[in-house]
């Protein structure tokens, strides 16, 4: 008990030795608290704009690509402006002149052969209003030969097309002018393909496309010009089909030599399927047919054609005139020129590469059925 009550009251003294230590100990001055600094807001640091990797041409499996063009469209082609003048144009532009006018002569006859709304809109008015001499060329024919042409292939090509559901593939070999695609009655779903002088083409294009000018409704017309490296490969591409029946027309196409015939023959017997037609006129090659008679030319224009695959017959202008059957003078002045109808006998490329691919599969089945009898 009594080491408890040592022990309490030493701790008793002890605390009562400081209290009055702390008692008498002189009072420190209170200290102020220190003044607040002021408080200052910083901006963000402006971190500068992410770099942008250069452009690189991606590949076909990116995902990421470059950025498309501008693609021009028929609003951004410039519109109307005046045809070339004669003397500033080259010859194809004065051939095709030269037929719209006569065109468009005829139209305004009181018994026109043929009628064509869209000629006079390929006239400028200084043009229309010129002596029909400066339009002259030795490419062309005289008017009244003109005028009986143009009406027998109307009616050709129109009697073709409207009697028969599998040709929707019509090939016009023009001067770059010709109205048709726009004034003759189209099957629906008909491709008219124009291959014809692309400068020729092109100033029509401009003179038309204020003029209301259309193609058939659910039909197209698409061009080819006749400038192109390869006129078969042009073809392909604009999607002509080599597996369908199709209508060629000649009619105004610059054919200078027999030879650039030779190988237009031959550009449509690779494309044209088996039973297609070719119809139109020949022009006169004074390199070769100069000094035949009628039926030397016919003979060898014949085999020409035959060596191409083609079998052609030759129309007689005097019985055009009777089929007309109005009172037409024959026109004397021919030229050395040539109505033609011919068939294609052959077989196209495509026709050929449809049968080589069937053959193919043939004996590929043959191959697996004889392997499983193993």
């Amino acid at each position: 008990m009594q080491y408890h009550g040592l022990t309490v009251n030493g701790l008793r003294g002890t605390t009562d030795s400081f209290e009055h230590v702390t008692r008498h100990m002189p009072a420190l001055p209170r200290l102020a608290a220190p003044a607040a600094a002021p408080t200052v807001r910083r901006a963000p640091p402006t971190l500068p704009p992410p770099l942008r990797p250069p452009y690189r041409a991606c590949s076909l499996g990116s995902r990421r690509r470059p950025p498309r063009p501008h693609s021009a469209t028929a609003a951004d082609a410039p519109r109307g402006g005046p045809i070339p003048e004669p003397e500033e144009a080259d010859q194809h532009l004065l051939a095709a002149l030269r037929a719209a006018r006569i065109r468009d002569e005829e139209s305004r006859r009181s018994d026109p052969l043929f009628i064509d709304p869209y000629a006079a809109v390929l006239l400028s008015h200084d043009v229309a209003c010129r002596d029909m001499d400066c339009l002259d060329s030795h490419a062309m024919p005289c008017q009244d030969h003109y005028r009986l042409t143009t009406r027998y292939i109307d009616d050709k090509l129109q009697n073709l097309i409207s009697n028969s559901e599998d040709i929707r593939q019509t090939v016009l070999l023009t001067d770059g002018m010709d109205t048709r695609p726009y004034r003759l009655n189209w099957p629906r779903l008909s491709v008219v393909y124009d291959v014809s002088p692309g400068k020729v083409f092109s100033t029509a294009t401009r003179q038309l496309r204020g003029s209301g000018a259309k193609v058939s409704r659910n039909c197209v017309l698409l061009h080819t010009p006749l400038e192109s490296p390869d006129l078969q490969e042009s073809l392909s591409k604009n999607g002509f089909n080599g597996n369908r029946l199709s209508l060629w027309v000649l009619q105004g196409l610059p054919l200078p030599t027999i030879t650039s015939l030779e190988n237009l023959l031959l550009v449509i017997s690779n494309l044209a399927m088996k039973g297609s037609i070719f119809i139109g006129e020949l022009p006169h090659f004074p390199d070769c047919m100069a000094s035949m008679d009628m039926g030397l030319e016919h003979e060898n224009l014949g085999k020409l054609f035959f060596t191409q695959g083609f079998q052609a017959s030759f129309v007689r202008y005097d019985d055009v005139v009777k089929d007309v059957g109005l009172d037409l003078a024959t026109p004397r002045d021919q030229r050395g020129r040539l109505l033609f109808v011919a068939e294609q006998l052959r077989f196209s490329d495509a026709q050929m590469e449809s049968f080589r691919m069937h053959l193919e599969r043939i004996e590929d089945d043959a191959d697996e059925d004889g392997f499983e009898e193993l």
